[in-house]
C-alpha cells in the first residue's frame, strides 16, 4: 500500500511540475504545430522537453499506482500535487508562502499518513464488466440533470445581460470536470481488476482509452468554466468532485471496502477528510488571507506577492487531461513576464 501510496505522490508532483517546466518553456515559443519547424523548436528547448517527460512519466506511474491499489485510496491522494506543487514553488521560483498554504500542505500530508495507514487493510471483491455501461448510465443521469440546472440559470443571466457567470454556475462546471475527472481514474483502475479476473487484456487499453476521453471532456468543462467564471471557486469543486467521486465509484462500482479495524476505518476517513481541506486551503488560501485582521496578519508572512499576482493575473489555465490541469496563477505569473511589465 504504501508503494502505491509513493509512485502517486511523485505521479502527481510530476504532473504538476512538469505543466509548470513546460509553460516555462512555451514563453518563447510559438504556437505548437504539426509544422517540421515548429516541432524541431520545441524538442530543443530544455525546460518543455524536461516538463513534457516529467508529465508523461507521472501519467504512467498513475497508472501503475491505479494496477496496486484501490482507487479510493489512490484518488483522494493524488490531490496532494497541489500540495506539491507549491512546496516546488516556494523552494524552486522562490515564491512567497502564506500561513494558509503551509496548514494546507500540513492538512494533505497528515491525510496521506492517514489513508495509507488505514489502506493497508482494504480489499477488492469481484466486479462484473457488466457494471461500467451502469456506471455510465449513472453518471449521463447526473449530467443530464447538472447541465439542465445550469441551463436554467444561464437562462435568467441572459435574460437579466449579466455578463458573469452565478455562482451556481461555476459549482456546476467546477462539479462537473471533477466528476469527469475522477472517473477517469475509477475507469483505468476497472481496466487492471477485469484482467487480475482473467478477463482479456485488451481491456486494459480500452478502459484506458475511455478514461483519456473523460479526462478530456473534463478539462473542456473546466475550460469553460474558467473563461468568464472565478478560478477559486471551480477549482475547488473540481478537486473535491474528483476525490469524492473516486472515493464511491470505487466503492460502489469496483466493489473497494473499508478497514475492518475500527482504527484503521477512522484513520482512513480521517486521511480523506484532511486532504479535501488542504486541497481547498491550498485553492483559497489567497482569499482566506484577506479576512484575516490586519494586526495578526502583519505579523505572519502573508505572501504579499503572491497575493498581489494573483489579484493581477487571475487565473491561467494549461491545456491537459488531467485532474490537476489548473495550476496556481501565482506559480505561472512568476515565470511570465508580460512585455507590458517588461516596459514599465
Amino acid at each position: 500500500m504504501w508503494e502505491s501510496i509513493c509512485l502517486t505522490l511523485v505521479a502527481t508532483a510530476g504532473n504538476n511540475i512538469g505543466k509548470v517546466l513546460q509553460k516555462k518553456g512555451t514563453v518563447i515559443l510559438p504556437p505548437l504545430s504539426f509544422k517540421l519547424k515548429v516541432i524541431r523548436t520545441y524538442a530543443v528547448n530544455k525546460f518543455w522537453v524536461i516538463g513534457f517527460l516529467m508529465d508523461i512519466s507521472g501519467a504512467l506511474l498513475m497508472l501503475r499506482a491505479l494496477s496496486l491499489a484501490p482507487v479510493s485510496v489512490i484518488q483522494p491522494v493524488s490531490g496532494c500535487g497541489l500540495a506539491i506543487l507549491s512546496i516546488f514553488s516556494h523552494f524552486y521560483l522562490q515564491e512567497v508562502m502564506n500561513i494558509v498554504d503551509w496548514m494546507g500542505i500540513t492538512l494533505a500530508g497528515i491525510g496521506t499518513i492517514g489513508v495509507g495507514a488505514g489502506g493497508e487493510e482494504q480489499e477488492s471483491s469481484a466486479v462484473s464488466i457488466l457494471q461500467l455501461p451502469w456506471l455510465a448510465f449513472v453518471v449521463m443521469i447526473v449530467f443530464v440533470l447538472l447541465n439542465g440546472w445550469r441551463r436554467i440559470y444561464k437562462r435568467q443571466r441572459r435574460e437579466q445581460e449579466l455578463i458573469e457567470y452565478e455562482v451556481v454556475e461555476e459549482i456546476i462546471y467546477g462539479l462537473e470536470s471533477g466528476i469527469l475527472f475522477g472517473m477517469a481514474s475509477v475507469i483505468s483502475k476497472m481496466g487492471f481488476v477485469f484482467v487480475e479476473q482473467g478477463f482479456s487484456k485488451m481491456l486494459i487499453p480500452l478502459c484506458i482509452s475511455i478514461s483519456i476521453c473523460c479526462s478530456g471532456t473534463g478539462f473542456y468543462y473546466q475550460t469553460h468554466g474558467l473563461k468568464h467564471g472565478r478560478a477559486i471557486v471551480i477549482s475547488t469543486c473540481a478537486a473535491v468532485a474528483s476525490i469524492v467521486t473516486g472515493v464511491l465509484a470505487g466503492m460502489l462500482a469496483l466493489g473497494e471496502q473499508l478497514p475492518s479495524a475500527p482504527v484503521a476505518r477512522l484513520s482512513l476517513l480521517l486521511g480523506w477528510l484532511f486532504i479535501m481541506m488542504g486541497v481547498i486551503l491550498l485553492v483559497s488560501s489567497t482569499r482566506l488571507m484577506r479576512h484575516i485582521p490586519w494586526p495578526l496578519r502583519n505579523l505572519i508572512p502573508s505572501g504579499v506577492d503572491r497575493n498581489f499576482n494573483l489579484r493581477r493575473s487571475g487565473s491561467l489555465r494549461v491545456k491537459d487531461p488531467s485532474p490537476s490541469a489548473v495550476i496556481p496563477a501565482a506559480t505561472l505569473h512568476h515565470l511570465i513576464s508580460t512585455p507590458a511589465k517588461e516596459k514599465a
